[in-house]
């Protein structure tokens, strides 16, 4: 069920720091370039470069699933796939589709005098590209994408958001954490921190409830209204 604005409200009054997930909540990372085109050409790097490709990964249309893949079944190609993944997530986020409400929840926190940090599955060189060409750097007061080389990092761990929280001098009491998968909340319970569920597409709303999302929202302009509020304590 969908929060209503009292709900969200409560749930975000004691927030000072907002960790905010990146593919979804603030863009659409592959809708220009459609993630099964940069799996296939980043399986057919590797297949360039002489390298067999590992069972399964030719039907493989999620190219972050197909890092999981590489690094698992070749630990040596792990650092280069990874690598390639990233200049290919560069080149996507260029004609990503922005998230309508995804900036405005940036401005309103800044406005409340809250901390936004980005925690992310992609690559921290793309989210940074992404950040600066659409003037949203200075929004955000830390970027944490999966560790170069080291998918382990991404999502469902708890690292990144560790992390995130450590950098920021900040107590997952005072964070909530703002996701469009299982996996986010599932590394939200893991680091401690409650996870406001983005169900931005049909059926995903049970699946983010069934995780545990404290709360699911429908539209990221729900969350900037409701934080118009200053921080307090």
């Amino acid at each position: 069920m969908i929060a209503t604005p009292q709900q969200l409200a409560d749930v975000l009054r004691p927030v000072k720091h907002v960790l905010l997930d990146f593919d979804g909540p603030v863009c659409s990372v592959f809708a220009g370039l459609p993630a099964p085109e940069v799996a296939r050409r980043l399986l057919e790097g590797l297949l360039v470069a002489g390298e067999q490709a590992p069972v399964g990964a030719e039907e493989e249309s999620d190219p972050l699933a197909l890092l999981r893949l590489v690094a698992d079944a070749r630990t040596d190609l792990t650092a280069s796939t990874d690598a390639a993944l990233a200049v290919l997530e560069t080149e996507a986020v260029r004609v990503a589709q922005p998230t309508p409400g995804g900036e405005s929840v940036l401005r309103a926190c800044a406005r409340s005098g809250r901390l936004v940090s980005v925690v992310s599955n992609n690559a921290g060189a793309a989210i940074g590209a992404y950040l600066a060409e659409h003037g949203l750097s200075d929004y955000v007061a830390g970027v944490f994408g999966r560790v170069p080389g080291d998918p382990s990092s991404m999502k469902p761990s708890p690292r990144l958001l560790l992390e995130a929280m450590e950098a920021a001098g900040t107590r997952s009491e005072h964070c909530i954490f703002i996701g469009d998968a299982a996996r986010d909340v599932e590394a939200g319970k893991a680091a401690g921190v409650p996870t406001i569920g983005y169900a931005n597409k049909p059926g995903k709303s049970a699946k983010l409830a069934a995780a545990g999302a404290v709360v699911i929202v429908d539209s990221m302009e729900r969350v900037a209204d409701a934080l118009p509020g200053v921080v307090t304590g």
